[in-house]
């Protein structure tokens, strides 16, 4: 007997004609029955040829010009409210090998999926890290080869993104880009500029531990830094003569690019910039520098050294492990990342205390200006605020925060006041209690940084448990009472993890259809949930795309190394259940399409939930928690049944 799987693939390759037909010609929104594992193999010229028959020639042929600007869908609107009830799909670009596949993978996903999230798009660092950004060059390993080819004119991965963004709102998607406020820890960016991180000197010798940890250990940075240019010469010489105050110095003559050229090279020479990077980086380490690591919840500050604890890389450098001298819960520190050193301290951090009346403005202009760029330069409509939980003030949310309040509301701002007024922000947080991931109230701080909507952690618990009813009772309650919109989070890339089988191996067609039809909650789903295997015992490494984030070829990590590509899932079942509900989504969504949801059974009711429009409601929905509904539902007439899959319902009248 053929797996479900196996007739999904005759069927494509039987009528793929007639449904590759219906998209172009605009009977539907996206290519029914295609397995994405079956479209990022298109190639090029099919793919192309599609898209000419859908979009036109002319549009086609200006979306392929990386020059010309294609607006999004929501270009013209005043702010970016208009991402609190968008359904969006995160795609890690390593997953599917490049850009370019970001189109083929949309060509199976309907226009009700109207955002994609692009996981980090910048050159990683150690681990391979997609958040452990190493510069501001977008990452090569995302260029496609075949592309280049068949459009010689695409010659770069950055001229590759433009067209992809292009497309991809021709194609009527909003398009986000990661913003984060962390570094790899010895990235181009805090070699270049190191008075905007904070740095740290410790012994080089046993006992190890921390000697220096004031203000201004980045003017030993600095000297260090220049000491090692001089004697390796510049990677790339200057006409007019470079002192170490004008390289050093952000307000100086000097451009961004002009000392990232000095210290590294010229940005496509990928094997020189991390030679030279390198040869710095021992230079500092032999001296006891380095930055301090990022840290997660409170209480954020006060760390140690721990010299019992090291790993040794590959060029046998030793990296001693840092931890908090007073740890709470959920206290992390994340060795391989620094954060960009947003505030001075107080008492010349002899405490470890933050003076958040005093802003180090520099930071804050480079950093917004940088993102800003990428954000012009490809014209992405939002963004999704990496560690967005972060509130690092121990008095909690101030009754008025200020302009440096937070750095990534800053980045929303800074983008709107050059014009983009458009542009949207999706906050990462988890929604939890007080005082466990950052400091006060996790909603407050939504408010105060201006989240139009956030992520949320629906997806961190199986369907069935009572803390999935509980959170989803308070997303509801959020949704109506404040000004961000929770989302219901079906899967992230994150959480696409073995540690996490248990939460997706029932109720998925419940999660998927409940996130599309509750259509004033926005929602968000991972690449690769359509086909997600059921994982009743672990599967390969290569299975979970969250472990394509890094790069780990440690063979005693065997948790985390992967050898190869991505590993689509070979779910037939639930991607047949998934792929009829699109198709019937299609055939009402001009009708729901935002309307505000009325709760007939709400969550906490029961196993059953039920809702319709509180405005001319022609449909009634019904998703059980537990995968079956009785024939009859007891308060609900029996009406015309328009739609039915696993325990999903759609009953005609409201």
């Amino acid at each position: 007997m053929p797996t479900p799987i196996e007739l999904l693939q005759a069927d494509w390759q039987q009528n793929y004609a007639r449904y590759t037909d219906v998209y172009q010609q605009g009977e539907s929104s996206f290519i029914p029955r295609l397995l994405p594992q079956s479209a990022v193999q298109f190639s090029v010229f099919k793919t192309l040829g599609i898209l000419h028959n859908r979009l036109g020639n002319d549009l086609l042929r200006r979306a392929l010009d990386p020059s010309e600007t294609i607006p999004g869908p929501m270009a013209r609107r005043p702010d970016g409210s208009w991402l609190k009830r968008s359904n969006m799909v995160g795609i890690n670009v390593r997953t599917i090998g490049s850009f370019w596949n970001v189109i083929n993978y949309v060509l199976t996903i309907p226009a009700c999926h109207d955002s994609i999230h692009l996981l980090p798009i910048w050159e990683p660092g150690v681990v391979g890290s997609l958040y452990g950004m190493v510069s501001w060059q977008i990452n090569p390993e995302f260029f496609s080869v075949e592309l280049a080819k068949y459009v010689p004119g695409l010659d770069t991965v950055e001229k590759q993104l433009k067209v992809v963004t292009n497309l991809l709102h021709a194609m009527g998607r909003t398009v986000g880009m990661d913003v984060i406020p962390h570094n790899d820890r010895f990235s181009e960016m805090a070699l270049v500029y190191p008075r905007f991180f904070e740095w740290v000197r410790r012994s080089t010798t046993p006992p190890i531990m921390l000697t220096d940890h004031t203000e201004d250990v980045y003017q030993d940075v600095e000297a260090a830094i220049w000491n090692w240019l001089t004697t390796a010469g510049f990677a790339h010489k200057e006409p007019h003569p470079v002192t170490a105050d004008v390289f050093f110095d952000p307000q100086s003559y000097l451009t961004d690019a002009q000392r990232h050229a000095i210290l590294f090279g010229y940005p496509g020479d990928y094997g020189g910039r991390l030679n030279r990077r390198l040869q710095l980086i021992q230079h500092l380490v032999k001296q006891g520098l380095e930055t301090v690591p990022m840290t997660m919840a409170p209480p954020y500050r006060g760390l140690h050294i721990n010299p019992a604890s090291f790993v040794t890389d590959d060029y046998g450098q030793q990296w001693y492990q840092y931890e908090f001298d007073e740890p709470q819960a959920m206290s992390r520190v994340f060795g391989p990342l620094t954060r960009y050193k947003f505030y001075h301290s107080k008492d010349d951090n002899r405490y470890w205390v933050l003076d958040f009346d005093r802003p180090n403005l520099p930071v804050w202009q480079y950093v917004c200006q940088k993102f800003y760029e990428c954000q012009r330069a490809y014209n992405f409509d939002f963004m999704r605020g990496d560690m967005a939980h972060v509130q690092m003030r121990p008095d909690g949310v101030p009754a008025t925060p200020d302009a440096y309040y937070d750095p990534l509301l800053a980045i929303k701002k800074y983008v709107h006041q050059q014009g983009a007024t458009h542009f949207a922000f999706f906050a990462e947080t988890f929604l939890v209690e007080p005082d466990y991931m950052g400091y006060g109230d996790e909603c407050d701080h939504l408010e105060a940084i201006e989240a139009d909507s956030t992520l949320g952690d629906l997806q961190s618990a199986a369907v069935t448990a009572p803390e999935f009813t509980e959170r989803f009772v308070l997303y509801d309650a959020l949704l109506r009472t404040r000004r961000f919109a929770p989302n219901f989070t079906v899967m992230t890339a994150d959480k696409d993890d073995p540690r996490f089988d248990e939460f997706y191996q029932t109720g998925n067609v419940f999660r998927y259809f409940t996130s599309l039809f509750l259509t004033d909650m926005p929602s968000y789903v991972g690449l690769g949930f359509e086909v997600r295997n059921p994982h009743l015992t672990r599967g390969a490494n290569e299975e979970y795309s969250k472990l394509y984030v890094f790069q780990v070829t440690d063979e005693t990590e065997t948790d985390k190394v992967t050898h190869g590509p991505f590993i689509w899932g070979q779910n037939g079942e639930q991607f047949a259940a998934i792929d009829r509900i699109r198709a019937f989504a299609e055939s009402i969504w001009p009708a729901i399409q935002g309307k505000e949801t009325v709760w007939l059974l709400p969550p906490g009711s029961g196993d059953i939930l039920a809702w319709t429009h509180a405005q001319r409601p022609q449909y009634r929905f019904f998703a059980s928690l537990t995968g079956t509904l009785p024939a009859t539902i007891d308060g609900f007439a029996t009406g015309e049944i328009l739609f039915e899959t696993d325990g999903c319902r759609v009953v005609f009248g409201g």
